[in-house]
């Protein structure tokens, strides 16, 4: 009743946000709804930290809650449960820093989108019938990865004489009479911005269903909010892991897109920032100004700086009257001699860029690899360093030291 409260009587300013939603989304078949969380905050904090502790036990009361509103406010009693996709401006959590103390509780993470697996139909509830009786029973599953344990022994009494005698494991599936929700799972990988010097990129796998499914490829960047969970992986048993062993995983609640595409926010400057970067702009100097803020632990080699300037501006993109589509990227190539420093150059770029080494990467990985699934062994494309790089800069080391075939 507080969950119905709260999307009944929510309002900014003279709009009851929520409702309006509800009976939107209602009318057009679209059954889910988009919470913000800092609005659950504002009406009730208890509720709210309930919420984040316990999301998994106290998400379905909201559920229904929801569709209990949308039956009332469309008299129809036929409407099926909404999804909650939970929006959050809270501070993004280090997927390094997630561990043990985070399991079942809310997290909200961002990253790239490396790998995502094709649509498949998870039943939300099974019906199950016993092979020598024909009694039959339905089953709900829970969400995420886990699955159900048919009952061992029928325990139909028809008669009131106790249950009968019908074997061992006489359960068998009725596929038909299942319901079915469309899933998916991703592999999201740490911001290469965010990561520590040196460190390979973390990932984790998302688990994504009904309207969040099929909304990202790989090479996207996204905010998630998200239940951290346990599942018991496929491939822990084969190699004889312990019996407690788990793996960890998000169940996603709530995916955005990094502000549809563009990579970096907009909005991310102050006012003395935009008033310092517009005066800067205004300096007849500033070409010098910007190429001596280069690696300005190196000293000289100008040449070679302005270049590198001119690569991060780049050139300007050129649409031609038939369609036709010329880039204005600026490409460099640095030649020279051992200890010349190319390496640093290179590295100077990194906040906006993905950088590999020639030597060990194939062209495979650098544009896009077909990865076999553990568990499902079915494929799927992962990006590589390029994809990855999409709308920054890619630095790749030790160009020499590549085969023919992939340079």
């Amino acid at each position: 009743s507080k969950f119905y409260n709260f999307v009944d009587q929510f309002r900014v300013e003279e709009h009851f946000i929520y409702r309006e939603k509800i009976k939107r989304n209602a009318e057009g078949r679209q059954y889910r709804l988009d919470v913000q969380l800092e609005h659950l905050d504002e009406v009730d904090r208890n509720l709210s930290d309930k919420f984040k502790a316990t999301p998994a036990d106290v998400l379905p009361l909201f559920e229904v809650a929801v569709q209990n509103l949308a039956k009332q406010l469309l008299k129809d009693d036929s409407i099926p449960p909404f999804q909650i996709l939970l929006r959050s401006k809270d501070s993004i959590q280090d997927l390094r820093k997630l561990n043990s103390d985070n399991i079942s509780q809310l997290v909200n993470v961002s990253g790239i989108i490396i790998a995502a697996t094709n649509l498949t139909a998870k039943a939300t509830s099974v019906q199950i019938m016993c092979k020598t009786c024909r009694q039959y029973k339905t089953m709900a599953v829970a969400d995420g990865f886990s699955g159900i344990q048919l009952p061992r022994a029928c325990d139909s009494d028809p008669n009131g004489l106790g249950p009968k005698d019908c074997g061992l494991d006489p359960y068998v599936i009725i596929h038909d009479k299942c319901t079915y929700v469309d899933q998916q799972v991703l592999k999201l990988q740490e911001l290469p911005e965010l990561l520590p010097v040196g460190d390979l990129p973390r990932h984790i796998t998302v688990h994504v269903d009904r309207f969040l499914a099929n909304k990202v490829v790989p090479g996207r960047r996204v905010k998630i909010v998200g239940i951290y969970d346990i599942f018991q992986s496929f491939s822990s048993k084969k190699q004889g892991q312990g019996i407690g062993t788990r793996m960890s995983y998000i169940k996603a609640l709530g995916l955005e897109l990094d502000n549809e595409q563009s990579g970096h926010d907009q909005n991310g400057y102050t006012h003395a920032e935009e008033e310092e970067i517009i005066a800067l702009s205004q300096r007849p100097d500033f070409y010098e100004v910007f190429t001596n803020s280069i690696a300005p632990s190196i000293y000289g080699n100008q040449e070679i700086k302005r270049a590198i300037s001119c690569l991060l501006f780049g050139g300007s993109k050129k649409i031609l009257a038939d369609g036709m589509k010329l880039r204005g990227d600026i490409n460099v190539l640095l030649l020279g001699d051992p200890g010349t420093a190319k390496s640093q150059f290179l590295k100077f770029v990194a906040p906006v860029a993905v950088y590999t080494s020639g030597k060990g990467s194939s062209a495979a990985g650098l544009t896009a690899a077909v990865v076999r699934d553990v568990a499902t062994r079915e494929f799927h494309l992962e990006g590589g360093a390029m994809v990855l790089a999409d709308g920054g800069v890619i630095c790749i080391d030790e160009f020499d030291k590549m085969r023919d075939e992939d340079r």
